[in-house]
């Protein structure tokens, strides 16, 4: 079996080498992991809260190695990466508020003759398979509520961010979660879904892609385990003529450039009224412009490296192709001399883009954006619904029943309104289409794992 490498975008080399588990040993973990649940799930809701909360406490503190390592597995420049774990602070603080009157029973009926109630019960063992792009935030989602309800988890994170699930590991047991709760695992695809076909787990909550969703599909075929899956994204932003148009710019091209583009609900399409399309694409330019590609370590660098060098490729070729088909970039890569041809990717806005160009239908995940001029709401909206996914649609307008009824006729699972590439911890994470299905945060994710048991209690 061949060890995992971690390779650095920052200068090639290697990171972090990992032997993955054998079939043997990943499944006398999982075994460990569900005698230790019932344990867990025993113990009041009240004390499971508190460890959850230590837990994420001594991962904040960790929040300097933390953002150092970010930048080194994943490119992200080091004057953010503490900031990811502010997110991961706001939606465990949530989730954990909200758990005991969402697991609560509901009574139906407390009388002399019937005691009739709804309960939620932990599934079991969940499985979280965490992606790279926010590796804390995407695993939280799932492993806070899955804990606090009573579940044991095991946690396989990317091979491009190992460190992260060794660190969220080594917080949790140091707070007191006991480890066979809590396990972060290294195991190959063909380990993954063989567990996943022996129904090792009881729920899977899986975030990448849309050919990775395939396959822990075709895995759990026939097991009837339930599944999460937040899979790919095109999400649009559409700027009406009543829209306030710095803030738009601001917020539009730093939803589509933060982080390299590499956001699950990143910006990656902008449709623009005619009345607004010249000037936005003007102030955009310049925004994009003042970005400064660098050395993710160097505190001055906003924009680092793509996270790997296949990532880049996808985005390069991309762009090629759209020039190729009549687009013009208006980012002069001279710009932006630290583009190296290699992980480090120049940033690139596009315009005179049409549908017909996989740049604009097609997942890039990296720092490029098309714009396209559209006269009024309903091309916006055709053009808006014309993609394989549903994640989020960003509106731009001054008026609340607007944006609410053109969010009504998009195919997505978040509408915003002059905001974009932002998780409400109340508001339930979800998509339609090739962007999966499930959710998680709100009340409504403590359903994903958990599942109903009714009670209908008779005396004679």
């Amino acid at each position: 079996m061949n060890d995992i490498e971690l390779i650095s975008p920052v200068d090639g080399s290697v990171l972090v080498r990992r032997r993955p588990l054998d079939a043997d040993a990943a499944q006398a973990v999982v075994a460990r992991t569900r005698v230790a649940q019932r344990e867990w799930a025993a113990r009041p809701l009240e004390e499971r809260i508190a460890l959850i909360g230590a837990g994420v406490a001594r991962l904040t503190e960790m929040r300097d190695a933390t953002a150092a390592e970010l930048a080194l597995m994943m490119g992200r420049p080091i004057r953010f990466g503490g900031g990811e774990l502010n997110g991961v602070n706001a939606r465990s603080d949530y989730m954990c508020q909200i758990a005991a009157d969402t697991l609560a029973p509901q009574v139906i009926e407390d009388s002399e003759s019937f005691r009739r109630y709804l309960a939620r019960e932990a599934l079991g063992v969940v499985l979280v398979i965490a992606p790279w792009n926010y590796p804390y935030l995407t695993a939280i989602n799932t492993i806070v509520p899955a804990l606090a309800a009573g579940n044991a988890v095991v946690l396989k994170h990317a091979s491009q961010t190992l460190l992260a699930g060794e660190r969220l590991a080594q917080a949790f047991h140091s707070a007191g979660i006991p480890a066979d709760v809590f396990q972060n695992v290294v195991l190959d695809h063909q380990t993954t879904e063989s567990l996943i076909a022996a129904r090792a787990f009881d729920f899977i909550n899986f975030t990448g892609s849309v050919a990775g969703g395939r396959a822990i599909e075709r895995a759990a075929a026939g097991t009837f385990v339930p599944l999460g899956l937040e899979l790919g994204g095109k999400d649009p932003g559409y700027v009406r003529a009543d829209a306030n148009l710095e803030a738009a710019v601001d917020t539009l091209m730093d939803g589509a450039m933060f982080n390299s583009g590499q956001c699950c609900c990143g910006i990656e399409r902008i449709y623009v009224h005619e009345s607004l399309y010249d000037a936005f694409v003007e102030k955009a330019v310049t925004w994009v412009n003042a970005l400064r590609l660098g050395d993710p370590r160097d505190p001055e660098t906003t924009l680092g490296p793509m996270a790997h060098l296949r990532f880049a490729r996808t985005v390069r070729d991309q762009i090629a192709e759209a020039v190729a088909q009549g687009a013009r970039a208006l980012i002069d890569p001279a710009n932006f001399p630290q583009d190296d041809g290699g992980a480090y990717l120049a940033p690139q806005i596009l315009v005179d883009v049409d549908h017909g160009m996989r740049v604009m239908v097609e997942e890039s995940f990296g720092p490029v954006v098309g714009i396209m001029k559209v006269a009024d709401d309903e091309e916006a909206i055709r053009l808006m619904n014309d993609s394989p996914y549903g994640l989020t649609a960003s509106i731009w307008t001054e008026d609340y029943d607007t944006a609410a009824a053109i969010g009504a006729r998009i195919e997505t699972g978040t509408v915003f309104m002059n905001r974009a590439d932002y998780l409400d911890p109340a508001l339930c994470w979800t998509g339609c289409k090739d962007t999966g299905r499930g959710g998680s945060l709100s009340w409504l994710g403590y359903l994903s794992v958990t599942r109903p048991k009714s009670y209908h209690l008779k005396k004679v």
